[in-house]
């Protein structure tokens, strides 16, 4: 009878004294070793990098866009207005119609004497002629035609009021969240604008969502009325490896420029605005491009399913769960910090069971001098069923009297 008492009285005080005993033991992983380096597809929060050098474009930004790092932030999210850059979203939208099914290339939109009186650059779009979709995309981005813009919104959406509204609501559904857009050509008006950080974006979701379609940006002429005119972005006619997107200038807006370029299947994105001259454009993007290439590397820290680290389990049928990435984890450094990378697991430890496969437990969490963190979550890749009753009993005797690692160890399963 005496026996039974205590072990009655030994099990409420173990059952009662569970929690705390598990919220007792949170801490941080210490550092994990990280592999060898290698290049791949990225995953995690994108880190922003001391920059390390200065532009005379008044906003700007780097961006790598395999691991979305920024390597340089120059008034990115201030307001700008966004001349022809702004056909960037124009072209988004028309991209969209046609890759969902409610346009077709070969389609012929009318010319309206609207499309044909608009000012600034043109395709040169006869009024009251019509005009297939695929002529009037290559007026709009090799040619940067105006005209070509306002037919393309009239055919496809009934008028360029409707059709703006859904560039508006496209924009918010791809984060463009600091855009507005209150025509399709990007002439000049003061509710009309947009950052350097989402035209980075609009950039990036274009040449993801639309590979069938992004060639158009690389295209070096177009000829349409017998008048044959070249794309207005410098970077195509140099060596550097460009393949898009688009230029813009007014008086307001300076000359800017979204460039992408890619070499050995690395991809930077810039977007400067503000520059004085198309002189200044064109040197200024090439130099931002070099320095983006020359100075910085994506290193490959683990592969999906790599295990990363061991957690801690408590109550579990197994002491540990084994930690991974669900995506290979790719991060952008300043080739020079690579030598003073530090990787660190981070999760609330003891992890109470039971554990799912594919949980959510933690971050990897990635630092070097002078860059901000990368990190991505860490993934249980196992299943860690909860200890019976007897188990859950013993453990936490076994707790009370040796400590939390020797009860792990002498618990039965």
């Amino acid at each position: 009878m005496v026996f039974r008492r205590l072990a009655a009285t030994l099990v409420a005080v173990c059952l009662a004294t569970a929690p705390a005993i598990a919220a007792s033991h949170k801490e941080k992983a210490p550092p994990a070793r990280p592999p060898a380096a290698a290049e791949a597809p990225a995953a995690g929060e994108a880190p922003k990098q001391g920059s390390g050098i200065d532009t005379q474009a008044k906003h700007a930004i780097v961006v790598d866009a395999d691991t979305g790092a920024v390597l340089l932030d120059k008034a990115a999210d201030e307001h700008l207005p966004t001349a022809s850059m702004s056909k960037m979203m124009t072209a988004y939208l028309v991209f969209s119609y046609l890759k969902e099914g409610r346009a077709k290339l070969e389609d012929e939109l009318p010319i309206s004497e609207r499309a044909w009186r608009t000012g600034g650059s043109k395709m040169f779009v006869p009024v009251g002629g019509r005009v297939p979709i695929e002529d009037l995309v290559r007026g709009m981005i090799v040619q940067s035609g105006n005209d070509a813009c306002v037919a393309l919104a009239e055919g496809l959406a009934g008028s360029v009021e409707a059709f703006v509204d859904q560039m508006n609501e496209k924009a918010k559904q791809i984060g463009l969240n600091n855009s507005h857009f209150v025509n399709v050509d990007g002439l000049p008006d003061p509710d009309h604008w947009s950052t350097a950080h989402d035209l980075a974006t609009l950039a990036l979701r274009t040449i993801k969502d639309f590979p069938q379609y992004y060639h158009y940006y690389g295209e070096l002429e177009f000829a349409y009325n017998n008048i044959k005119q070249g794309n207005r972005n410098p970077l195509l006619y140099k060596n550097i490896g460009a393949d898009g997107l688009k230029t813009g200038h007014t008086d307001e807006a300076g000359y800017s420029l979204t460039g992408s370029t890619v070499r050995e299947g690395r991809r930077i994105i810039v977007v400067v605005s503000g520059l004085p001259s198309s002189k200044a454009r064109d040197q200024e993007s090439e130099r931002l491009v070099e320095w983006a290439y020359r100075e910085f590397a994506d290193y490959k820290l683990f592969s999906a399913g790599d295990k990363v680290e061991d957690a801690d389990v408590w109550l579990g049928v197994a002491a540990k769960a084994p930690l991974t990435v669900a995506k290979d984890f790719v991060v952008t450094l300043p080739k020079k910090a690579r030598k003073d990378m530090k990787v660190a697991v981070e999760y609330d430890r003891p992890v109470p069971a039971p554990v799912k496969r594919g949980e959510a437990i933690g971050k990897l969490v990635v630092t070097a001098p002078d860059i901000g963190p990368a990190e991505a979550p860490l993934v249980a890749a196992a299943d860690i069923p909860r200890m019976g009753p007897l188990g859950r009993i013993a453990a936490l005797a076994g707790y009370l009297v040796w400590g939390r690692h020797q009860a792990a160890e002498a618990s039965p399963k």
